[in-house]
């Protein structure tokens, strides 16, 4: 066999013995099969296995989708008791009608504490959805004791009393310093602070009467 594939003339396949016709016929199905396989079936192979990875990928994600959804109601719930929450420790504030007398006390109190008050400045209020914000500008000369005691005595206030800083800086008074007559150890507390009020129904209403924001 070797022998006639070795003296085989390929210009002349069609005289060559049938066993070695046959052969050739082998190796030219082989090579065939073979580059149909790169040519298709790899290729099909390769798109099989990435559609496959899709698709648990998307399993995944409904599988966590329906398990939110699952849960929509416990959240939805959660949510409005949380809302409830929120509405309820906000008409613990203030109300429109003592904003002005709080923000008295709220200065009294530091005088109170021996503070020396060089600015106390309401400014305009910025409304939100149920509550409404007042930025004060503040410049307070006093030591640690004092400004500790005044922050016991805001809290002790019969209305709940919120005061966020805002651009505050605290630093050691000098004798530049209005009010100070040299280095006694004092602090200047200067920037803004906001306290916060509650919007009732009425005022609300109001409000939307008036097509404010």
């Amino acid at each position: 066999m070797l022998n006639e594939l070795r003296d085989l003339d390929f210009n002349d396949i069609g005289s060559a013995p049938v066993s070695v016709r046959y052969v050739i016929l082998g190796f030219l199905l082989v090579l065939i099969l073979v580059i149909g396989w790169f040519l298709l079936i790899k290729a099909k192979t390769e798109q099989l296995e990435m559609v496959q990875g899709v698709e648990l990928n998307l399993r995944a994600e409904f599988e966590k989708k329906q398990a939110k959804a699952a849960n929509l109601e416990a959240y939805e719930a959660q949510l409005a008791e949380m809302a409830e929450l929120l509405e309820t420790m906000f008409r613990q504030l203030p109300s429109r009608t003592e904003m002005d007398k709080l923000l008295v006390d709220v200065s009294q109190t530091a005088l109170g504490a021996g503070i020396d008050v060089q600015l106390f400045q309401p400014n305009t209020e910025a409304y939100h959805d149920f509550y409404a914000e007042r930025p004060i500008s503040v410049r307070m000369l006093g030591d640690y004791h004092q400004f500790g005691e005044f922050v016991s005595g805001v809290a002790s206030l019969p209305r709940v009393v919120i005061l966020t800083m805002h651009d505050i800086s605290l630093r050691r008074a000098g004798a530049k310093d209005v009010g100070v007559a040299g280095n006694d150890g004092r602090l200047i507390l200067e920037g803004t602070v906001k306290t916060y009020r509650y919007i009732d129904e009425e005022e609300a209403a109001e409000r939307a009467e008036a097509g404010a924001p």
